[in-house]
């Protein structure tokens, strides 16, 4: 699962080439930070960068506007990085997404440097929303993965790891609606919205006894009224379920909404439920390539730690992980403690240590993807299996 020294040496030194190039990316996307959907700015920074460097950049991709797909090459085998790069409302770049797509443009150059002598085409595909509805589940509905034959990613964190699963995540945005009433001269007219969603909260706290371990409900109210003297004729609410499979997480969320029926009985008022965005599979991260990157890694100097079983957090990758070989380790620098989704996580995404695992992650996923290309029999896996989910994609648009 090694590069030779000569791929090694020429994929390396070409992300170091581009050293300054990726860190000033990467402290841009930082200071610039831009939500779900709305990261022109960023789409346009990475466009900017790869199209200099000879890729083709086609955007946007299909509903998402701030999505894009750069290539490289002609290869049959078809490598793709997954750059993220939205941040987080009121936080920024508290999940580290700065770090996240600039390593995967750093990628997307290492391999390019070699890609013709390997057969091998190149694709940076701009994933936006992780951290809302999902853009990579859109992207794979659109069809943007059908030919790509493995999918790489590192993600930002207080330590290095591979290996781990990730948790199944489903979203819902939750109105009730009532009837207003004066809350002091005929409180009893009304239909109190906020007190069904007041019933469904405290459902959902005696239920957290019984949920099966690794399984979690969270949420935020967004609609509570808009006076305390009238009976809010509307509350609303965003919630996530989580679970360790798409399996379990069905099972958990009929359970949960059950919670949320409870409310509309007890009160009076009516329920609407939606789903929020896609729901996120369980990550399954392909052996050899976990494997091939820890490696890569470790002749980086760094000491990725090996991870089994499922992280409490949930990412979109998990459903390209489902769909083809795909990794998505960590690559970590010093937080001073502080954890993902925080604002002294943020503070430290353009320190030094941040800057090398733009740097790191960069070199170690591209390592990874040469060495998938240049073992024979990983190669072949890799081809066979989009020609398995071309012919499965055919017989179903023929039965269509």
């Amino acid at each position: 699962m090694t590069t030779t020294p000569s791929l090694h040496d020429e994929v390396t030194q070409a992300v170091l080439s581009r050293r300054e190039q990726l860190i000033a990316l990467s402290h841009s996307l930082h200071a610039e930070p831009e939500t779900a959907l709305e990261e022109h700015r960023s789409a346009t920074k990475i466009a900017a960068l790869l199209e200099a460097a000879g890729f083709t950049v086609t955007r946007p991709l299909d509903s998402l506007p701030t999505a894009l797909d750069a290539t490289y090459g002609s290869g049959e085998l078809v490598l793709a990085f997954c750059a993220e790069y939205d941040a987080l409302p009121g936080i920024g770049h508290a999940c580290g997404h700065n770090v996240n797509g600039a390593a995967a443009v750093g990628a997307a150059l290492g391999l390019a440097a070699v890609a013709d002598r390997l057969g091998v085409t190149v694709r940076l595909i701009g994933t936006p929303a992780e951290e809302d509805i999902g853009g990579k589940v859109l992207l794979i509905e659109a069809g943007v993965f059908d030919d790509v034959a493995a999918a790489l990613m590192a993600h930002a964190a207080p330590e290095d790891t591979v290996g781990a699963s990730s948790l199944a995540i489903g979203a819902w945005d939750i109105t009730y609606r009532g009837r207003p009433a004066h809350a002091a001269l005929a409180p009893w007219e009304g239909v109190n919205a906020l007190d069904a969603l007041t019933v469904a909260q405290t459902a959902i706290g005696v239920l957290r006894q019984q949920l099966p371990p690794g399984s979690l409900v969270h949420g935020i109210v967004t609609d509570g009224g808009r006076a305390p003297n009238v009976i809010p004729d509307t509350a609303a609410a965003r919630y996530e379920v989580r679970a360790p499979t798409v399996e379990q997480l069905r099972t958990v969320q009929r359970r949960v909404r059950a919670c949320f029926e409870a409310g509309a009985l007890a009160t009076g008022a009516t329920l609407e439920l939606t789903q929020h965005g896609r729901d996120f599979a369980d990550l399954r991260q392909d052996p050899f390539l976990t494997e091939a990157y820890a490696a890569a890694a470790r002749c980086l100097g760094r000491t990725p730690l090996s991870r089994h079983g499922a992280t409490t957090a949930s990412t979109d990758m998990g459903n390209v992980s489902r769909l083809l070989p795909a990794i998505h380790p960590t690559i970590g620098y010093d937080t001073a403690g502080a954890s993902q989704h925080t604002v002294e996580f943020a503070a430290h995404g353009t320190t030094p240590g941040a800057d090398r695992a733009v740097t790191d992650g960069a070199s170690a996923l591209a390592l990874a993807a040469v060495a998938a290309a240049t073992d024979e029999e990983q190669r072949s896996r890799l081809l066979s299996g989009v020609e398995h989910r071309c012919a499965e994609l055919h017989r179903a648009t023929d039965s269509a």
